[in-house]
């Protein structure tokens, strides 16, 4: 995401949300912070970037009903036009729940009603499941009338873990097909292969999972049940790896359409794994 700013700023309340741990690994969701992982610790190691300088920039946040950029705020669904509030100028970006309070269902569940600005009425629920080597979330997004959707969560990995002098983290990425941006930092709908990094950028077709590794430190590879990939990892201080159901602005092009009864469901997975364990 061009022009985002340095890392400092706001961060989570202390208002109930949910904690879970397994083993060495704890958990920390905010359901005042919109949703977000705003901690994840393993082996008393931070994974996540815990405050910026806005509601974007920090934790690992849902992105409903939509993901990414929508050109200037703009779409039209079955014969309407619509207008999102222009959350990165002039562009629409990210959904409207990230920086909403949700609400606790229970140990390992949140949830947000849909409301203005966005103009169809649904749900959005979240589920958590931790394990001593891994994370899962789902998220399942219900329709009470016809709209376009799309779901994704946009994780902000620390780049190091273990101080300033800690070896930055490797992410290893092998797509097939990158959907090159235009001026406006939109992603076109043109495949093509993927150029070389730093990138903020949409891949697909991916042949291996995305894997970040931490040297020495700690390998983590995330897998999920949405087909396209924004990385962005042109900032000191954060590797972001955004699994998404469809790519950003897909609004403006043939978007997934969801009928009440038949909600869009997406998943995440996180495993992470020592390097001596694997070799």
């Amino acid at each position: 995401m061009a022009g985002r700013a340095p890392l400092t700023g706001t961060t989570a309340t202390d208002r109930p949300g949910l904690e879970l741990s397994a083993g060495t690994v704890r958990l920390r969701v905010s359901a005042e912070a919109g949703g977000r992982i705003c901690s994840l610790v393993v082996d008393d190691r931070e994974l996540l970037v815990t405050s910026g300088i806005d509601a974007i920039h920090w934790g690992s946040y849902p992105m409903a009903p939509f993901a990414g950029r929508v050109r200037d705020g703009r779409f039209a669904f079955r014969g309407r036009q619509y207008e999102l509030p222009r959350t990165m100028p002039p562009h629409a970006i990210h959904g409207v729940v990230f920086d909403r309070p949700w609400d606790v269902v229970d140990a390992c569940t949140l949830a947000i009603e849909l409301a203005d600005p966005w103009p169809f009425a649904g749900r959005v629920v979240q589920r958590f499941a931790l394990e001593p080597d891994g994370l899962d979330v789902t998220m399942e997004l219900s329709a009470d009338e016809p709209m376009p959707a799309a779901l994704g969560w946009h994780p902000w990995f620390r780049r190091r873990l273990g101080g300033p002098d800690a070896a930055p983290v490797e992410l290893r990425l092998d797509a097939a097909h990158m959907l090159p941006r235009d001026p406006d930092g939109i992603a076109g709908r043109e495949l093509v292969e993927p150029t070389p990094g730093p990138w903020d950028d949409c891949f697909t077709d991916l042949r291996q999972p995305p894997r970040l590794v931490w040297p020495g430190v700690l390998a983590l590879e995330i897998t999920s049940s949405g087909d396209y990939w924004v990385v962005f990892n042109e900032q000191p201080d954060a590797v972001c790896v955004e699994p998404q159901t469809e790519p950003p602005n897909e609004l403006n092009h043939r978007p997934h359409v969801i009928e009440p009864g038949d909600p869009l469901v997406a998943e995440m997975h996180w495993r992470w794994w020592r390097p001596e364990a694997r070799g």
